[in-house]
């Protein structure tokens, strides 16, 4: 379903006190016109989201204005509509088997580049848990530049990811790159992370947002802000609200580091978007140095969490070993976070104890 001809959608806001009746009424009028309705269920009021292609919208704005219950409608004149803080000035909070992004904690994902074995996979989950990552993440399916690289373990690496979670209570992330795959991290993960090489992926964005799974949505390397959230738009737009923006690192033109970790897109991207905000330092950086300090800046950027690298051998990681944490510097790391959160008068999110 595509946004308004010409670049401009709308939103309808009702009344405060509001009725359900009244509201259904607005969604029949919108509906009868052949126009899609997304629902934006506020504290105080509701916000009807307008889209779909038509040529009369001047007439319908009209009669909305006059329906019962509505207390005005405003165009969005931003490309990106459903992601956009006109249609939703509240944050949005994506709730993940417990874990939340965009409540005002700090929630830190963690684990390997790639899965490679049962053993490494549990062992990574249980030493990131025990120093405070409330998520696990690890590649199944690797998108890898030579095609003699290490692909992943697939549907077996899937397995070993569910075991893990099993033995750790960590709800899991993990990507995929196409249609059979996502219906295979669907029924293994909690979570589906769209990469950066799939960011631009529009059929990949869609059936992730007609799966109704969360989404973690990262940067494409050559993508602006606006690209990034016109891709989530994608997903948003069949009907999925719980998406986490997560910023990588861009192409820059040094190399002391694998890409530029654009930090400023964290406070951008929360003035134009309600969605969560998270930075990944490893993939940002390329180099595990940098990656204790990138962490620090980001929390004080104000980002809703990180996603960070760890393995238990680095060295002998089957891929991108030099940006991966051993267990003993994640440690470290989430022990200086603590205090840093704390003085920013936030709060770094723990495991639950009944997972």
């Amino acid at each position: 379903m595509g946004l308004f001809i010409g670049g401009e959608s709308m939103i309808v806001v009702m009344e405060p006190r509001a009725t359900r009746e009244q509201i259904d009424a607005v969604v029949k009028k919108i509906q009868e016109a052949s126009l899609g309705t997304h629902l934006s269920v506020g504290v105080e009021r509701t916000v009807i989201g307008v889209v779909g292609d038509s040529h009369t919208k001047e007439l319908l704005r009209q009669s909305l204005e006059a329906t019962s219950g509505v207390e005005r409608v405003v165009p969005i004149l931003q490309p990106f509509k459903l992601v956009s803080r006109e249609f939703k000035s509240d944050n949005t909070v994506v709730d993940v088997k417990g874990v939340h992004f965009g409540d005002g904690s700090v929630a830190v994902i963690a684990g390997p580049c790639s899965v490679e074995g049962l053993e490494q996979i549990i062992a990574t989950a249980k030493a990131v848990k025990a120093a405070g990552a409330v998520m696990l993440r690890g590649g199944a399916f690797k998108p890898r530049t030579s095609p003699y690289s290490f692909q992943g373990l697939e549907e077996e690496g899937l397995r070993y990811l569910a075991e893990a979670r099993k033995e750790t209570g960590l709800p899991v992330v993990t990507e995929a790159m196409d249609a059979y795959q996502l219906q295979l991290v669907t029924k293994y993960a909690d979570m589906i992370q769209i990469g950066a090489r799939n960011m631009q992926n529009y059929t990949l964005l869609r059936e992730a947002g007609r799966a109704k799974y969360p989404v973690l949505i990262k940067r494409g390397p050559s993508a602006t802000i606006q690209e990034l959230l016109l891709a989530t738009e994608y997903v948003m737009n069949e009907g999925n609200y719980q998406v986490v923006l997560c910023e990588r690192g861009i192409r820059g033109f040094d190399n002391y580091t694998r890409y530029l970790l654009d930090l400023s897109a964290v406070p951008v991207l929360k003035e134009l978007s309600h969605l969560p905000v998270i930075i990944d330092p490893s993939q940002g950086t390329g180099k595990r140095k940098y990656v204790s300090p990138m962490s620090r800046a980001a929390v004080a950027a104000g980002a809703d969490g990180l996603i960070i690298e760890v393995h238990p051998d680095p060295e002998k990681a089957r891929s991108d070993g030099p940006q991966q944490l051993t267990p003993e510097h994640f440690r470290t790391l989430m022990s200086e976070l603590d205090p840093l959160a704390k003085a920013l008068g936030r709060r770094m999110q723990a495991p639950l104890l009944t997972r």
